[in-house]
């Protein structure tokens, strides 16, 4: 695998940001092989109160995806919740729009939706739902560690108001585009092929019940998702156990039939 630090100018954003990516390292016999195709890529999203680095760092997730021929995205978004902030930066259109764009120019990584998935932890996780309510038509699949999953009730304020302020305003975040639950419910109404979604959560998590509620959601609304959940908190030992779940759960293209 190669790893590599890039660092660029987000004009979106309008300033210097970075991600971190590792990517399949072509071998040195590439015959037979589909140098067009790229390699299946997962987007890969940060916490709260982490950045681009903290997977490679916290994980062992260079070496899981080796194994499968898998590059891996990670981008900086600091703490946006990944959203079009109020005071502050435009990280839903940096994620959703100039990310995908700049990576793919920059790496050999799969364009084709089938061969693209996001994941991410706590609000890494609320980020990957959140991208394949609202865009699923460019991932396979998606999946939630531990995720922020509701983020219009009243934790999310409770526990840091600041932020909360910072990246919604005096808005309602209730039946917004930024809302889980009413994306579900959006989706489901207007009966759209949603990608493959994965949810996991520690019963020792303080999101367990936001987790639980968005599980719940999504059962009445005959939505398909993969649900986990055992021993673990808010933690790293539980995420380096969990991310290998969902790299084993990934339909990976020589998964498929």
């Amino acid at each position: 695998m190669a790893l590599l630090q890039c660092a660029f100018y987000s004009h979106v954003l309008e300033f210097q940001t970075e991600f971190t990516a590792i990517v399949p390292q072509p071998a040195a016999d590439q015959e037979g092989r589909d140098d067009n195709a790229g390699a299946p890529v997962l987007f890969l999203l940060h916490g709260l109160s982490d950045n681009h680095t903290i997977w490679l760092r916290r994980t062992s997730i260079e070496r899981y995806a080796e194994e499968l021929g898998l590059a891996v995205v990670m981008p900086q978004v600091h703490r946006s919740f990944y959203t079009d902030m109020a005071y502050g930066g435009r990280y839903w259109t940096f994620l959703s729009e100039e990310l995908p764009q700049v990576a793919s120019a920059m790496l050999r990584i799969a364009t084709d939706p089938a061969r693209r998935y996001v994941a991410g932890l706590s609000m890494g996780g609320y980020g990957a739902m959140k991208w394949a309510l609202r865009q699923p038509d460019k991932f396979a699949a998606a999946a939630s560690l531990s995720g922020a999953l509701n983020v219009a009730g009243p934790r999310l304020q409770e526990v840091f108001p600041a932020d909360h302020r910072l990246i919604f305003g005096e808005r309602s975040v209730a039946g917004s585009e930024d809302d889980l639950m009413a994306l579900l419910a959006r989706r489901a109404e207007e009966g759209v092929q949603l990608p493959r979604l994965y949810q996991c959560c520690g019963t020792e998590d303080y999101l367990y019940a936001d987790n639980q509620l968005f599980r719940t959601r999504a059962s009445e609304l005959g939505i398909a998702l993969t649900y986990e959940e055992g021993p673990g908190a808010h933690e790293w030992s539980y995420w380096d156990a969990s991310i290998q779940d969902v790299l084993r759960w990934l339909p990976l293209p020589d998964r498929e039939a």
